[in-house]
């Protein structure tokens, strides 16, 4: 399958860095898809793509356009009216995205040629926060009148459909502007002429208000599956509609936000990223960790008499630091899974805790066993002790490491749910944090636990 898509690809990039005539280039493009014209457009010469340009229709160049990553590098390069008749043709949101990676002066100037409807498509899409479902809307969808015919309402849908091309569901106002319902358009084919409209409008269609926030109503619109969602105004009118392509990109988005706060960082970083902006997303959370880091090491110090007494514990420090970290960053990679869902709620909130609770003690109960055996075998081989006192070290970091992992399974998993519960993203709750908690708690129940029964039991 990958063979026969890279010879459609390499074919495709023949037929445009040819010579054959414009009319005949632009017939044979039909044949292809707007995704792979997309594919091979960065691998084009410049007098190519000038070429694309002028034998393809705006409309189409704008399809392609919405699946490059880099769009506005090449709408730079044009000239504003054509760059101006490309983004009027693309879906208000995809024209909302490329307006924004462009500069200033090069965005008002384009924006200037546009005309009236499509940059008041854009003023109402940017009105909208990040975070609500308006800011991800599109403008392109079909609307009918509630006590048209079906004649009527077929006409009106094929004058709407030269302009929009979301067809597959239309909408419904009634006579006061409101939405009261959707019609699946083979629903509307199949109906005969004489049939009342309203034996088909869907009155239970589902809709979302555009204030609303995505992260709230993300779950519920992937459980309908449908194509589009109408997206209503204050007034119950349909001012756009999100799409499943909209979904998908939320939620890709929502899992890259939440990659990047797990992994200690502010927001969602990229390869074409300025190396400032890089460090800004960076280093807050390290100034944190790094303060917290140095707790860990504070409390380290407080424990010099036990290191003194015993030095071949601080050999397997970093085997109690690093397990429970791995055991807390575990459950916290599962509790933040589970809490996205947000039918999870009280009861099962707390099955939640016990169950990483639980899992941490057994996982800890097997390591610690495994660790005893090993490091009593690793502590009698290289020091002079005894079997007696090898295997009461042993038991010491076996002990240890049981209770660490506990612990940072419960707090991998409390931390989340706290951060919840008082309205803070989860994701907050970072890997790097939850790893510096653990870090914390595990040298005072190492330290601790050999000061009480190496030194002070054995005294």
């Amino acid at each position: 399958m990958d063979e026969e898509l890279n010879d459609i690809l390499s074919g495709l990039l023949q037929l445009c860095e040819s010579d054959v005539a414009d009319e005949e280039l632009a017939q044979s493009l039909r044949d292809y898809h707007e995704a792979d014209i997309a594919d091979i457009y960065p691998l084009l010469s410049d007098r190519a793509r000038k070429r694309l340009s002028a034998v393809l229709e705006p409309s189409v160049i704008s399809d392609i356009f919405s699946y490059l990553d880099n769009a506005e590098e090449y709408i730079e390069k044009m000239e504003p009216e054509h760059a101006a008749d490309i983004i009027e043709s693309m879906d208000a949101d995809d024209a909302v995205d490329l307006l924004d990676e462009l500069n200033e002066d090069t965005r008002s100037e384009i924006i200037g040629l546009m005309d009236d409807e499509a940059v008041e498509d854009i003023k109402l899409i940017n009105s909208y926060d990040d975070d609500q479902v308006g800011s991800r809307m599109t403008t392109n969808f079909i609307i009918v009148k509630a006590d048209m015919t079906i004649k009527q309402a077929m006409k009106t849908m094929i004058d709407q459909a030269a302009d929009n091309d979301n067809v597959s569901t239309i909408y419904v106002e009634n006579e006061c502007g409101e939405y009261c319902g959707a019609i699946v358009l083979r629903d509307l084919i199949v109906a005969r002429k004489d049939a009342v409209l309203s034996d088909i409008i869907m009155t239970s269609y589902p809709s979302v208000d555009a204030t609303e926030s995505i992260e709230e109503c993300i779950e519920r619109l992937k459980d309908y599956g449908e194509d589009s969602i109408p997206v209503l105004g204050p007034k119950k009118e349909v001012l756009g509609v999100i799409t499943s392509d909209d979904l998908v990109e939320a939620v890709d988005d929502r899992l890259g936000d939440d990659y990047a706060k797990l992994a200690g960082l502010t927001a969602e970083e990229d390869l074409e990223e300025s190396l400032p902006r890089s460090i800004k997303k960076r280093i807050p959370w390290l100034i944190v960790l790094f303060f917290l880091g140095l707790g860990v090491s504070t409390v380290i110090g407080t424990f010099k008499n036990v290191i003194v007494s015993l030095p071949i514990i601080v050999s397997f420090q970093s085997l109690i630091l690093d397990m429970a970290g791995n055991g807390g960053t575990q459950s916290l990679a599962v509790t933040i899974r589970v809490l996205s869902d947000e039918q999870v709620k009280g009861k099962r909130v707390l099955k939640l805790i016990l169950k990483e609770l639980r899992v941490g003690l057994v996982n800890g109960l097997i390591l610690g066993t495994l660790s005893c055996i090993v490091a009593g075998v690793f502590v009698l081989i290289t020091t002079a002790q005894t079997a007696a006192a090898a295997f009461m070290t042993s038991g010491c970091i076996g002990l240890a490491l049981a209770v660490a992992m506990t612990m940072s399974s419960l707090f991998g998993t409390l931390i989340p749910v706290f951060f919840k519960k008082i309205k803070v993203d989860p994701a907050v709750a970072s890997g790097p944090l939850i790893t510096t908690i653990n870090d914390l708690v595990a040298v005072v129940t190492y330290y601790g636990l050999a000061w009480l029964l190496l030194i002070r039991f054995a005294l």
